[in-house]
């Protein structure tokens, strides 16, 4: 079987094809024809050293899987060859098999297409887990996205709309805000053009948001943060423009505002029952249709290396994904 295989930290072009041997579930470990792959933002901080997670080389990428069970390891019961599974792991996805912990495995939904199973886990489980769980997002409140087109920030619109709250989305151009839009958002900013403080102010009341999910860090953040409402909750989810802000905490106590930090890797880790529940959540939306990944573009394994550069140009809207048995 074919995988791209990490060597060498460094840019996307640095990742090769190689054939590898076919993938031996141990026991308690399901293997998995992978039939498409989501491609996240940390995938590639991943390839370069600079994530939280830093695995040895070399390594295969990718996090969060669809397939085909080929096999199974002793002891694994819950699982046959030839049911459709989806998986969230900590490297390994971008391959044509792998072999996972039947811990990590999901059965997918009846009706879900390999594609958007592949795109669903980590950015709606990390948009829940921010939105839900650390920002408790009421009916009536009034949540600001920034980021809003990528995977992550479609996934927080469509979350917060669920909860019956209003959305703000701010993005870069007007053809990401449509896609917002689309996707439920209420009111839109771009701040490419906009002043980003009176924009907020104009689409709140000037009452400010009472929850800004934040994804990208950099300039926009002291900004957003300065608009936020009484009692606000910052959601720091991620650092998609390579700045990490450097915020005055005075502003969290002139606003009795909080900062809250999103790590939904560990949440899952930590709080396996919480992070199956939120799933089981997420899928009863997708069901009702309150929920739909926005997919702009898919790969060939080969071309993995371009879907890790348009992810770092910050051209993806919504979720791309890799389909290794291309």
């Amino acid at each position: 079987m074919k995988a791209i295989l990490c060597k060498q930290w460094g840019a996307p072009e640095t990742l090769v094809v190689e054939e590898l041997p076919d993938a031996v579930p141990a026991a308690g470990q399901v293997a998995i024809d992978v039939q498409a792959a989501g491609v996240n933002f940390p995938d590639v901080l991943i390839i370069q050293n600079k994530y939280q997670f830093k695995p040895e080389l070399p390594f295969t990428p990718g996090s969060e899987l669809a397939g085909v069970v080929r096999a199974v390891g002793e002891g694994v019961i819950a699982f046959k060859p030839g049911d459709k599974v989806m998986a969230f792991v900590s490297q390994g996805a971008f391959s044509q098999q792998i072999s996972v912990a039947q811990n990590l495995v999901m059965p997918m939904p009846p009706g879900l297409d390999f594609d958007t199973a592949a795109a669903v886990t980590l950015t709606y489980g990390t948009s829940h887990h921010a939105v839900v769980d650390r920002a408790a997002l009421q009916p009536g409140e009034t949540m600001l996205v920034l980021g809003a087109a990528g995977g992550v920030g479609l996934a927080a619109i469509e979350i917060g709309k669920a909860l019956g709250a209003r959305v703000i989305a701010a993005a870069s151009t007007d053809e990401k805000l449509a896609v917002c839009k689309a996707h439920g958002a209420d009111a839109t900013i771009n701040y490419a053009t906009q002043d980003l403080r009176e924009a907020i102010k104009e689409a709140t009341g000037g009452k400010g948001p009472d929850v800004i999910y934040d994804p990208v860090g950099g300039v926009y953040a002291e900004p957003a943060f300065r608009s936020i409402g009484w009692r606000g909750r910052y959601l720091v989810v991620g650092f998609a423009n390579g700045e990490i802000p450097r915020l005055p905490l005075n502003l969290a106590l002139l606003k009795g505002a909080s900062l809250v930090g999103v790590f939904w890797g560990d949440f899952a880790r930590r709080e396996p029952k919480k992070h199956m529940a939120a799933m089981q959540q997420l899928m009863g939306w997708m069901a009702e249709g309150k929920i739909k990944p926005h997919i702009s573009h898919r790969y060939a394994l080969a071309e993995t290396s371009q879907a890790l550069n348009d992810m770092a140009a910050r051209k993806v809207t919504g979720k791309v994904v890799i389909n290794p048995q291309r």
